[in-house]
C-alpha cells in the first residue's frame, strides 16, 4: 500500500492505495470514530492483491492531524469523493465500520449512483426514525463522561468496549494511544455531535446500491444491535451476525468478515457483467485472482 496525501481546506488527509489492478473491484475502507487505517489491516492484507484498495485516516484521525474539528458528515463525504476522483475510483464499494458507515451513507445521499456497493460493519442507519429523542440528546452530551475518566482507564474501557479478542483490544488501545486525553475527548465528542446533527437533518439517506449489514453478536456500543435488527427488518437488507465479535467485528473475526465481503463483491462483479445467470456457473474474477495469489 502506498501512502498519499490530499490537501483539504482544513488540513492534510493521509490515505493508502494498493497497486492498480485493471478491471478489478474497487474497495474503499472507512474506519470508525477515533480509529485509523490500521483497523482494516487484516482486510487490506486479504484483498490488496485481488482488488483496488483504498483506506484513509479520516480527518482529525491518526496521521490526518492536525485537522480543524469543524467538519460535518457531509464534509467528510465530500472530501472522500474528491480523493476517490483523484484516484480514479469510479465505482467504489464502500466498506464502513461504525462512523465509517455513517460517512458512507452520507456519500450515497450526496452522490447517488456513484457507489457500486455498501458494506456496513457495526454501523447504524442515519435515518431519523430509528432514534429516540433521548438517544440523540445523549449523543450530544458525552463530554462529561469522557472527561471524568482518567486517561489510562478511558483507553482500557474504550479498547475492551470495542473488541472481544486480544488482537482487537490491543489494536484499539494502540490507535487510542496516539491521542492526548484532551485530543481524544474533543474528537469523540465532536464525532457523536456530528452523528446526532446528521440524524436530526431528517434526510432519507436511501441505500441506492447493493448493500450488506454486518454486526457482532456481542457489539456493546450503544444500541447498535437493536438498530441493526430494525435496519434489516425495515429495509429488507441482508444482515450477517458475527458470533463472539464485538463492535470492531472485522478485528475480532477477520476471516469471517473477509469471506462475507468477498462473497458480496463476487455477487457485485457478476451483476455488473450483465450476465448474472451465467455468472453463477463460473468463478468470479475476484475468486480467480485470489486463487492466482494463493497458488
Amino acid at each position: 500500500m502506498k501512502e498519499k496525501t490530499f490537501i483539504a481546506e482544513r488540513g492534510a488527509i493521509h490515505y493508502w492505495v494498493s497497486a492498480r489492478i485493471e478491471d478489478a473491484p474497487q474497495l474503499v475502507f472507512l474506519p470508525g470514530l477515533t480509529a485509523d487505517h490500521r483497523l482494516f489491516d487484516r482486510q487490506i492484507a486479504h484483498f490488496e492483491h485481488q482488488a483496488n484498495c483504498l483506506v484513509w485516516d479520516p480527518p482529525s484521525h491518526g496521521a490526518s492531524r492536525p485537522f480543524a474539528l469543524d467538519w460535518s458528515m457531509d464534509d467528510l463525504a465530500r472530501m472522500l469523493h474528491a480523493i476517490l476522483e483523484r484516484e480514479g475510483f469510479a465505482r467504489p464499494i464502500l466498506v464502513g465500520q461504525s462512523m465509517g458507515g455513517y460517512v458512507a451513507q452520507a456519500f450515497l445521499d450526496l452522490f447517488p449512483g456513484k457507489a457500486a456497493g455498501f458494506v456496513s460493519i457495526d454501523s447504524c442507519p442515519l435515518a431519523r426514525e430509528y432514534y429516540t429523542a433521548a438517544e440523540l440528546w445523549a449523543l450530544k452530551h458525552t463530554r462529561g463522561l469522557y472527561q471524568a475518566l482518567p486517561w489510562k482507564l478511558l483507553c482500557r474501557v474504550g479498547a475492551n468496549g470495542c473488541a472481544t479478542t486480544e488482537y482487537g483490544r490491543e489494536l484499539m488501545w494502540k490507535m487510542m494511544s496516539l491521542y492526548s486525553k484532551r485530543e481524544y475527548v474533543d474528537l469523540a465528542t465532536h464525532g457523536f455531535r456530528t452523528l446526532a446533527t446528521s440524524v436530526e437533518a431528517n434526510r432519507p439517506y436511501a441505500i441506492n446500491c447493493p448493500a450488506l449489514l454486518i454486526c457482532g453478536e456481542k457489539d456493546a456500543a450503544g444500541s447498535a444491535r437493536r438498530y441493526n435488527h430494525a435496519w434489516a427488518k425495515r429495509t429488507g437488507l441482508p444482515i450477517e451476525w458475527i458470533a463472539g465479535a464485538g463492535h470492531n467485528s472485522n478485528t475480532d473475526a477477520p476471516d469471517r468478515v473477509n469471506r462475507l465481503v468477498e462473497r458480496f463483491v463476487e455477487r457485485f462483479v457478476e451483476n455488473r457483467s450483465g450476465d448474472s445467470g451465467k455468472g453463477r456457473d463460473r468463478e468470479s474474477p475476484l475468486s480467480q485472482r485470489e486463487q492466482g495469489v494463493r497458488a
